[in-house]
């Protein structure tokens, strides 16, 4: 019984650890965003920044709520797996439309 909560306990940190991975990723792509040289040009630049902006700010919230809940209780259950999950996907998609952000505004990584 003492190998399975090892392991649930070992499931929990590596989890903790991607999502600061991926909060400081998500800190960087926003400085990046937030820079003179990511300016938009054309209208749908504008939409896709606002856009962005919005999702980095969701994200944070999210990463935030996820972070307090696994402190207070470090039991992980179907339902807050299940955010963790969503919140690794949304990152990936924050990812893609950072880059398709880049690309647009002629700025490479």
């Amino acid at each position: 019984m003492g190998g399975l909560a090892e392991k649930k306990e070992r499931q929990i940190q590596e989890l903790i650890i991607r999502m600061d991975r991926n909060n400081t990723i998500i800190q960087k792509l926003s400085k990046k965003l937030n820079s003179y040289t990511c300016e938009p040009h054309d209208s749908s630049c504008f939409e896709k920044l606002y856009t962005l902006k919005r999702g980095f700010k969701l994200f944070d919230n999210h990463q935030s709520r996820i972070m307090a809940l696994l402190k207070s209780k470090p039991v992980l259950t179907t339902e807050l797996d299940a955010d963790i999950k969503g919140h690794i996907k949304r990152f990936g998609e924050l990812e893609k439309d950072m880059a398709a952000y880049l690309l647009a505004t002629n700025q490479y990584f």
